[in-house]
């Protein structure tokens, strides 16, 4: 028997972040994609939804708020966990994520110990 992979897709502008999430998450035995943006992750998702996602809030091109809106109106939008991924540490912001359909929220910068503990809380790992 073939267990499917878990799949993770991190979506942040910056490569550093990006390489530095990629290897916690893997660690935790995912496979793991990359979007630099919203419209990148969003026509990712287009075709493949990934059970968990990481998710920056400022990025160019589309945000994070406005790719976690357009995700949840997808077929399947509403399986994946996505965790806020930002510096925004206003309660107010994280409480739009949280009711625009983020399942958390990881502050940055984060260590391996913060974001697989996120993801234990969200059932993710």
């Amino acid at each position: 028997m073939t267990l499917t992979p878990r799949t993770c897709l991190i979506v942040d502008d910056s490569r550093i972040i990006r390489k530095v999430a990629r290897r916690i998450v893997e660690g935790l035995g995912f496979e793991v994609d990359e979007a630099a943006d919203g419209s990148e992750a969003l026509a990712f998702c287009g075709g493949v939804i990934p059970e968990v996602i990481l998710l920056d809030w400022s990025m160019p091109v589309m945000d994070g708020m406005t790719f976690l809106r357009r995700l949840r109106a997808l077929p399947g939008g509403l399986a994946p966990k996505v965790l806020f991924c930002t510096i925004e540490t206003r309660a107010e912001r994280i409480a739009e994520a949280l009711s625009a359909g983020a399942d958390d929220y990881v502050m940055k910068p984060f260590d391996g110990e913060i974001l697989t503990s996120k993801f234990a809380e969200v059932g993710a790992v």
